[in-house]
């Protein structure tokens, strides 16, 4: 809809697609990355998906990273280079006149296994 235009874009920033909850040293769930109610984020887990989101808007079209890995690491943190000062659209990052469709992906992870985490996350937070 919007790919002819030259002053808007619309891009899918995929970082959040195959992520898998955050893991402690015990290989039980990292609670600082959510909130009291085990749903929502905490501090911590916000600063991680704004750095994904981020680092997601710099990478071109076709090369995003689709997950999030939670490493809480400042220094995964990336930023615009001279070669690249802008933010990634489907016309700068060389799809300008291409034919390129972007379907649907088949996720590297499950339906099912999202839910069960989520399920186990909600149950481990009420203990």
């Amino acid at each position: 809809r919007y790919e002819e235009r030259e002053d808007f874009a619309v891009v899918v920033q995929p970082f959040f697609r195959n992520t898998l909850l955050p893991l402690d040293r015990n290989g039980k769930p990292d609670l600082s990355f959510f909130a009291a109610d085990c749903f929502h984020f905490s501090a911590r887990g916000y600063a991680e998906m704004a750095m994904a989101l981020w680092n997601n808007m710099l990478e071109p079209v076709g090369e995003k990273q689709t997950y999030n890995n939670f490493t809480h690491d400042r220094s995964k943190l990336k930023c615009p280079t001279s070669e690249k000062p802008f933010l990634s659209t489907l016309r700068n990052s060389g799809f300008r006149n291409s034919d390129l469709i972007l379907g649907k992906t088949k996720p590297s992870v499950p339906y099912w296994v999202v839910i069960v985490a989520a399920v186990a996350g909600v149950l481990v937070g009420s203990l």
